[in-house]
């Protein structure tokens, strides 16, 4: 038998490897784009940073040192230079897969990071695997920008699986519409109509606002959210704030809100206070073609009718009045079934006139007493004389 070199002697001390082998590795060396490797082999492996990350910004010398051992993939056994050429990131994605596959079929709920925010929606990426969440499939509401979700990590289930065409989209919409629903059943539970509940603005119209109570939103009618008149709800809420409301009425799943609290109801005590006859001074706050709203304090208006501005003939209220002008008249209806005041300016000064005539005859009336009694006086001096 013939004798063996020292070069076959130390070949065949080093084990055979093959391309797509999974072996496993002692980190030698490392630069900031790739790593080498001793593999047990003849040669030793070279790993790059693009063969270890999806990520370009990785530095490869913070996240290896010399002495760490991984398992990499084999994927070339010499490149040509006489090393072998390895991957970490393509092993990871097969065991990735298998991750995902696993996860798909056993419905489970997955959490990674949001790695890129892409025009159609979010990619995450799962053991090197990369999965697309369509913008649709984000939240259970419409939101325009998905830039928030960026680096943070999010749970989302696999409901499309096809390692045919490496396509796997996940969905996070379908967690938060079972959670939501978990949420409003038990919100449902434990509210009835009168009670005070927290909630969070969550959109605004013209017509109102939308409250998150946590499980359910709730309508906030512009009408209901103060005991004086709301002009405009974006001017006197935003969304995020804090809000404590009250449930006034529940049909279904529809909740009505207000914010006209019982306890500072402004019209509580109004009859006596404004009982007609009343003389009251207010501000102008708004005005329509057919007359002007008084504000006789927070939360009671009262109508200052066209034809009870004054005396004279008026056309048109702004003619005459503007907005946050004070004014003085008399309340001449109360109706405490509607909580309508109406004034008249009109009326008071036809009053006041009519105590202004009574007067001027009463002093004269005075006046011409006054001569009698001097004449009188006059007369009987003489007769007492003769």
């Amino acid at each position: 038998m013939s004798e063996q070199t020292f070069e076959q002697m130390l070949n065949e001390s080093f084990k055979t490897i093959h391309t797509g082998e999974a072996v496993e590795g002692q980190v030698i060396d490392v630069k900031p784009n790739e790593a080498i490797l001793n593999i047990g082999y003849k040669s030793d492996g070279v790993l790059t940073r693009s063969e270890y990350t999806n990520d370009s910004t990785v530095d490869l010398t913070e996240v290896l040192h010399v002495g760490d051992k991984l398992e990499v993939k084999v994927v070339k056994v010499n490149d040509g230079d006489g090393q072998v050429v390895l991957s970490y990131k393509r092993l990871a994605a097969d065991r990735g897969n298998k991750r995902i596959e696993e996860a798909y079929n056993n419905k489970e709920v997955l959490t990674a990071k949001v790695t890129q925010v892409l025009s159609g929606g979010l990619s995450v990426v799962v053991d090197e695997v990369r999965v697309f969440i369509p913008a649709s499939l984000v939240s259970d509401t419409y939101e325009k920008d998905l830039n928030k979700y960026n680096g943070q990590e999010i749970e989302f289930m696999i409901t499309e699986y096809n390692p045919n065409r490496r396509r796997y989209i996940g969905n996070r919409k379908v967690l938060l519409v079972a959670k939501r629903k978990e949420m409003q059943e038990k919100l449902f539970a434990t509210i009835q109509p009168g009670d005070v509940v927290e909630g969070t603005v969550k959109n605004i119209t013209d017509f109102g606002a939308f409250v998150d109570l946590g499980g359910a939103d709730g309508l906030l009618h512009i009408s209901e959210m103060s005991w004086g008149r709301v002009e405009n709800p974006k001017k006197v809420f935003k969304v995020g704030q804090k809000l404590r409301v009250l449930i006034k009425d529940i049909q279904g799943n529809k909740i009505a809100l207000s914010l006209k609290f019982p306890e500072e109801n402004p019209w509580a005590g109004a009859a006596e206070k404004y009982a007609v006859g009343t003389v009251v001074t207010g501000t102008i706050a708004r005005m329509t073609d057919f007359g002007a709203f008084v504000e006789l304090e927070p939360g009671i208006d009262a109508l200052l009718h066209v034809s009870q501005i004054a005396r004279e003939h008026v056309d048109k209220p702004s003619d005459v009045l503007k907005v946050g002008q004070e004014v003085t008249a008399k309340i001449v209806d109360f109706n405490e079934s509607s909580n309508k005041i109406s004034l008249s300016v009109k009326q008071l000064l036809i009053e006041e006139e009519r105590a202004r005539r009574a007067a001027e005859r009463a002093r004269e009336d005075a006046d011409v007493a006054s001569v009698d009694v001097d004449a009188y006086i006059k007369a009987h001096e003489g007769s007492e004389e003769e």
